[in-house]
């Protein structure tokens, strides 16, 4: 069988982090500086992945830094930088918001090709076309658009890309394709990749999948989870609850890997579970690479 853009994509993600990490250190002010108020906005993966952003910023103690939606910015709010992450550059409420900051507030876009309105629309641009991707569902260009940031504030492990690597080999949990329902976790700032790797499930392979906070997770969504079910924990699990998953009789899944590593193996259980049900995760339902509204949208 032919290999799918998504898959060939996904398997790239290591030589797109290397180069990422290597990259931070030469973009200078474009990035968001130590003690600057910033936000991070994007559309669905890429708002997924500001979240993840936005917290680590803070917890490095780097400044306050809030997620948006692009399309739920909240107006009037004031920021020294606007951070925007967009893979098209095209995207109707991407744009929208950064015209409509306009001399307003500082802008960087984060976008895959440099001839994109987004990148001519925000004051500063970081090009990241070695991760540009055919595919509608995102996989490389997202992860190594957080490569590059966690790089940028000095908090990406040294063995984030041997853990790529790794991720991309290492067999997947036995029993996962079975399940009939998956829950993904985190806490802190891998909740944002928890959302992502709900989000490749349910795009790829039309999987019922949901995510949440580790420990709001205790608090009423628990009550899913049975045999044939699966609960993937990325990051450290609070104390108890992998004991309490087990009580269910669910799958407990979590790993030793990099929090952004487990996201690749996400991405990988999408990509098969989409093989498995005789999917093509290069034509996901209803989906386009770029949402691009009409005028009146």
């Amino acid at each position: 069988m032919e290999m799918t853009y998504v898959a060939a994509e996904l398997a790239d993600q290591p030589a797109c982090w290397r180069r990422a990490s290597g990259l931070a250190g030469a973009l200078g002010e474009r990035l968001p500086r130590p003690g600057e108020r910033v936000a991070v906005v994007g559309c669905g993966t890429s708002y997924f992945m500001a979240q993840a952003y936005a917290a680590l910023r803070e917890e490095a103690g780097h400044g306050e830094t809030d997620a948006f939606p692009a399309s739920g910015f909240p107006a009037g709010r004031a920021y020294d930088r606007v951070l925007a992450l967009t893979r098209s550059g095209t995207t109707t409420e991407v744009l929208r918001l950064l015209s409509a900051l306009g001399g307003s507030v500082h802008t960087t876009a984060v976008v895959a090709d440099g001839a994109v309105p987004a990148a001519r629309a925000a004051d500063d641009t970081v090009v990241l076309d070695f991760a540009d991707e055919r595919s509608v569902v995102q996989t490389r260009f997202a992860t190594t658009a957080l490569t590059l940031l966690r790089a940028h504030l000095g908090v990406q492990p040294a063995t984030a890309v041997e853990d790529a690597e790794l991720a991309l080999v290492e067999p997947l949990p036995q029993g996962l394709l079975a399940a009939r329902q998956f829950t993904f976790l985190g806490a802190g700032w891998t909740v944002g990749l928890a959302n992502e790797a709900a989000l490749k499930m349910r795009e790829a392979a039309l999987a019922w999948t949901e995510s949440y906070p580790a420990m709001e997770y205790r608090h009423g969504p628990i009550s899913i989870t049975t045999a044939g079910t699966a609960t993937w924990m990325i990051g450290d699990a609070p104390a108890g609850l992998e004991d309490e998953v087990h009580a269910t009789g669910a799958l407990w899944v979590t790993g030793g890997l990099d929090p952004l590593a487990e996201l690749v193996r996400a991405q990988r259980l999408a990509v098969a579970l989409a093989d498995a049900r005789g999917l093509d995760p290069d034509e996901p339902r209803h989906l386009t690479r770029s949402v691009i509204l009409s005028p009146a949208g």
